[in-house]
């Protein structure tokens, strides 16, 4: 079991963005959500290259922070997220990928049955603040 991501232990990585700024990647948060029911995905990041290929291609593509590479969703899994709408905050700082997920499956992590989970938020913190608790 990959503690991490099957645990019910509060790991949160405050250092991630700190690490992308060290790297000096020029990306932007992008938050994905299902165009129809409104729920949250997952969040990723974009940089120019990544926005242009789903822009193109009508998918959505990000740019992999840990692989520093293009990232297009679902090349390899299978779990393609078809674009609605690319939308901007106010500040131009961060982006919204409406999407439809073309399988049921958008996380890596699997669930009981062995099937690519429908979001990565499967989890929650519990009201005391020290546990995790699967949804």
């Amino acid at each position: 079991m990959n503690a991490l991501e099957e645990g019910t232990e509060i790991r949160l990585d405050f250092k991630k963005l700190g690490s992308i700024a060290d790297k000096g990647l020029d990306v932007v948060p992008v938050v994905l959500q299902h165009a129809r029911t409104g729920d949250v995905l997952f969040i990723g990041y974009a940089n120019e290259l990544a926005l242009r290929e789903t822009l193109e291609r009508g998918q959505a593509v990000l740019w992999s922070t840990s692989r520093n590479e293009l990232w297009h969703k679902g090349a390899t899994s299978g779990d393609v997220l078809d674009l609605v709408e690319v939308r901007l905050n106010c500040e131009q700082n961060s982006l919204l990928y409406r999407v439809i997920p073309r399988r049921g499956g958008v996380c890596h992590t699997k669930d009981a049955d062995g099937q690519a989970r429908p979001r990565c938020y499967y989890r929650r913190i519990a009201r005391s603040g020290d546990v995790l608790e699967f949804v």
